[in-house]
């Protein structure tokens, strides 16, 4: 792929069982891009991410993360390009039994690291990154939803990634805690890996603008900033929360 063009996507169509869910994306994103992927719930968003990671097969069309043709991708090579990707899911999925830093020990001996001082070392790096270095000894369940999906994009930074998506990271949260995460994943764009996040917080998109496309009628649409607020208003008010 052309350098610094880190997602490409051709007329690829994504499909669940028989369903089509979004068919003819087209979708290039650079490094240091932040790029909003909105729509309604059961709109596609989620599809198109899970398939970035090989999750779900892409059947048709032209598709590329780094140099990984997704189309012809071997199982066996899946877990290569999902150490390139940081993944932040909405439900935290944090293993309950483990302290914070017990968490995020296990995802880097999953991936190949061994020395301790160089695991505990990368540990407390990235959660300085995300202001948790004084809750490494915690439990999941002692700390807040805002704090755990902090714990949640430390996690994924672990393997110093590329890219990272966000499944609606802020879905859980109140708008203030919401807020406070999103700055944090406009901020690590701006530093080391693009990022894709899914949501349907009109208001967030406005407060923190960025690129966006929207999921809609099995489309991925461009939109520009000025339409969200219009798009916004025709939209069911308790979908934008």
């Amino acid at each position: 792929m052309e350098e610094q063009l880190l997602v490409k996507y051709r007329d690829v169509s994504l499909n669940i069982e028989e369903n089509t869910i979004l068919r003819d994306v087209n979708l290039e994103l650079r490094r240091n891009d932040f790029l909003y992927v909105i729509g309604r719930v059961g709109s596609g968003k989620s599809t198109l991410l899970k398939s970035m990671y090989a999750e779900l097969p892409i059947e048709e069309g032209e598709a590329h993360v780094f140099d990984f043709n997704l189309a012809t991708l071997k199982r066996k090579n899946v877990p290569f390009l999902r150490r390139k990707i940081g993944i932040v899911f909405q439900d935290f999925q944090l293993l309950i039994d483990r302290s914070v830093e017990k968490n995020l020990e296990f995802v880097l001996r999953a991936t190949g690291w061994e020395n301790k001082k160089t695991i505990k070392d990368r540990i407390n790096e990235v959660l300085v990154q995300v202001n948790m270095q004084n809750k490494a000894y915690k439990m999941p369940h002692e700390l807040s939803g805002g704090e755990q999906q902090r714990v949640v994009i430390a996690r994924a930074l672990l393997n110093s990634p590329s890219l990272i998506l966000a499944d609606e990271p802020t879905g859980n949260l109140d708008p203030e805690t919401g807020n406070q995460i999103v700055a944090l994943l406009h901020s690590i764009s701006k530093k080391e890996a693009a990022v894709i996040m899914s949501t349907h917080n009109y208001s967030i998109v406005q407060n923190f603008p960025a690129k966006i496309m929207k999921c809609e009628n099995m489309a991925l649409i461009d939109m520009q900033q000025d339409e969200i607020h219009e798009d916004a208003s025709a939209q069911d008010p308790l979908k934008l929360n």
